[in-house]
């Protein structure tokens, strides 16, 4: 069987016997696809673990990412698992090849406290000082400060608060259904006054009581979409010269370190995060130095000993 053929069976398993969601798929079709530009002309039984370390060296070529290549390696393993399940190929590539791929460990940018409140100062003295409430750009602006506020309040991930749907939140209570990575499903509470506050009034000036769709709107009431948040901090980042590049995504970082820092336990805001394993939490906990300077300065138990005269 061609490689070509054998893709497009994949794709089938892929869509309508694993259930994929589309972003998934939309993601193994762009691996599967670099993968068939290189064997084109090849059949699946004759791709063996050669190949493969060429294909990898291909990639670090590119200059890919370790993460990107684990990921369109683990891609091109899914299919080759698929072919051996099915009986296509005897034995799949991957079990002969043996690669080492360590990704550096990055510690996640957070914003601190200081840095969210001069964003979120500016842009409520501008909500403020705005003449015209039935305005488009006054919708627009309320939008932006609850985008920015439920990213906060909630530590949800830029995709999931774009896709947040009406019928998933409770507007009275604040309570929200966030489908995560794999369709989990996790219930998180806005409970500051003031987001709440802001919340009804955005449901308000974009009439969306009883309505079905997206929650969060563009200026054409479609979804806001993860590059439309992403465009529209860069924008605000701008407006108050932030010091540092500023992304939807360190909003997350900082909800997670700063509950930290409060003394919340890890394992609850594992659930809020939405992490499968709590090492991904845990990372948190290596993030504020300067928190941990602190901590380490008041209440270390070696400055209640002196030894000098």
């Amino acid at each position: 069987m061609l490689l070509q053929n054998a893709i497009e069976d994949f794709r089938f398993h892929c869509k309508y016997e694993k259930n994929l969601n589309s972003k998934t798929l939309r993601a193994y079709d762009i691996d599967l696809t670099q993968f068939l530009e290189i064997f084109y002309t090849y059949e699946v039984q004759k791709i063996d673990k050669y190949n493969l370390k060429d294909y990898v060296e291909k990639l670090y070529d590119n200059n890919y990412k370790i993460k990107t290549i684990k990921r369109k390696l683990a891609v091109i393993k899914a299919l080759f698992n698929y072919l051996e399940f099915d009986e296509i190929i005897e034995v799949n590539p991957f079990r002969k090849l043996r690669v080492a791929l360590k990704e550096p460990k990055m510690l996640p940018k957070a914003l601190d406290l200081k840095e969210i409140q001069v964003i979120l100062k500016y842009l409520y003295m501008h909500k403020q000082k705005h003449q015209l409430k039935d305005t488009c750009n006054y919708k627009l602006l309320v939008r932006d400060i609850l985008t920015i506020e439920m990213l906060f309040a909630t530590g949800v991930r830029v995709s999931e608060l774009s896709n947040l749907k009406i019928n998933e939140i409770n507007i009275k209570t604040g309570m929200i259904k966030i489908f995560g990575k794999g369709s989990k499903e996790r219930i998180i509470q806005i409970c500051d006054h003031e987001v709440l506050s802001l919340l009804k009034e955005y449901v308000k000036l974009f009439n969306l009581e009883n309505k079905k769709g997206f929650f969060l709107l563009n200026r054409l009431d479609k979804r806001f979409s993860e590059q439309g948040i992403r465009l529209m901090v860069q924008k605000h980042q701008e407006q108050v010269n932030a010091s540092k590049h500023i992304t939807p995504h360190m909003f997350r970082h900082s909800f997670a370190t700063l509950l930290l820092e409060e003394g919340v336990d890890v394992r609850y805001i594992q659930n809020m995060l939405g992490h499968a394993s709590i090492s991904t939490t845990q990372i948190y906990t290596k993030v504020n130095t300067k928190h941990q300077r602190k901590i380490l300065n008041t209440k270390h138990p070696r400055k209640h000993l002196s030894f000098i005269a």
